[in-house]
């Protein structure tokens, strides 16, 4: 990996999170409040449940985040955090309509798909897409349901 630029260094993060650790504490959070519902313990099940219903958007939500420069989250490029703030992506109308794109969970192709449709100069688009790379975004979940290291949500 390439050193920081100047540029990068002036706005790197005090505090950097986990995607894992924050994810699981959201899905033990989660199993709480579905298991008070429900009268019961529902145990690993309510995190797995957890994890295939939210994983994604939680993830997609953390790396907008990221962008933005308001949270580093370890798991992604540290190249990538902030560089809303760094770069002129932001001085085109087009990247907050993309980035709105991308909070409703739309992929690459649907952006294009929509661009083409709607007339919008697709060299633009293609330089905004390859800067915000969504691609580098897809994290696995990596941690046990069956195992978890919280013992509460809370806190």
């Amino acid at each position: 990996m390439s050193p920081l630029s100047p540029a990068e260094v002036q706005i790197e993060p005090k505090v950097r999170s986990s995607l894992q650790e924050r994810g699981e504490l959201e899905a033990l959070r989660f199993k709480w409040i579905e298991s008070e519902k429900a009268g019961y313990d529902l145990g690993e099940m309510a995190v797995r449940q957890w994890i295939g219903r939210y994983w994604q958007r939680f993830i997609r939500q953390k790396w907008l985040e990221h962008l933005y420069g308001e949270t580093c989250w370890v798991e992604f490029d540290p190249r990538a955090f902030g560089i809303l703030r760094r770069s002129h992506l932001l001085e085109s109308p087009l990247t907050e309509t993309i980035l709105e794109h991308f909070r409703w969970g739309e992929e690459n192709l649907h952006i294009i798909q929509w661009a083409m449709d709607a007339g919008q100069p697709m060299d633009e688009i293609r330089v905004i897409l390859t800067t915000l790379d969504v691609n580098s975004s897809r994290v696995p979940c990596q941690f046990d349901p069956a195992r978890p290291r919280y013992r509460t949500a809370a806190g």
